[in-house]
């Protein structure tokens, strides 16, 4: 099991990691298609290869091929807009904040698959990405629908420690 694998791969020092990983993805309740769609978007944005290579087949089996899809485009328009957002917010001149951004994200309004899903990973995304005005406006649209807090925290507990494993892992590799 790749789940298995990828939590033995964590060093001794790490090992709040190994156990908050488990209890995240072992002991989430949340539904399998919100959990493992949060896990492969939060795999891609982490930008580990080697996460990605051990959560993506274990995502696979628990998603249809349109949730599969729909968490891949969450973690693609995500890594556009966070950028693009992130800095519009960032910079001292509010002028930027009133042009029109231009950037085709359709999937954002037809992502294949439950809207509250999608901005759920969208969430998580943002999260690991750190774009503070997005995650607002996500964890707005997510509450207006009736998602309750403990539900979105869920999401970025699970990008927060997706985030932290590809870190250790990485920092590992490039030191082995």
């Amino acid at each position: 099991m790749a789940l298995d694998e990828l939590k033995a791969s964590v060093p001794a020092y790490a090992k709040d990691l190994k156990l908050n990983l488990g209890s995240v993805i072992g002991n989430s309740p949340l539904p399998q298609q919100q959990l493992w769609g949060t896990v492969l978007a939060c795999a891609i944005a982490a930008r580990s290869a080697l996460v990605l290579r051990e959560l993506e087949p274990q995502a696979r089996e628990n998603l249809s091929e349109e949730a599969y899809t729909a968490a891949k485009s969450a973690a693609a328009v995500m890594a556009m807009n966070n950028v693009f957002y992130r800095t519009r917010h960032l910079l001292s001149d509010p002028e930027y904040g009133t042009l029109r951004a231009g950037l085709r994200m359709n999937v954002i309004g037809n992502p294949g698959v439950e809207k509250v899903d999608f901005e759920l990973w969208s969430l998580a995304v943002s999260a690991i990405n750190g774009c503070g005005q997005c995650l607002d406006s996500h964890e707005q649209v997510l509450r207006k629908a009736g998602v309750d807090r403990e539900t979105i925290q869920e999401a970025f507990k699970i990008a927060a420690v997706v985030q932290a494993v590809a870190t250790t892992l990485d920092a590992e590799a490039a030191l082995a």
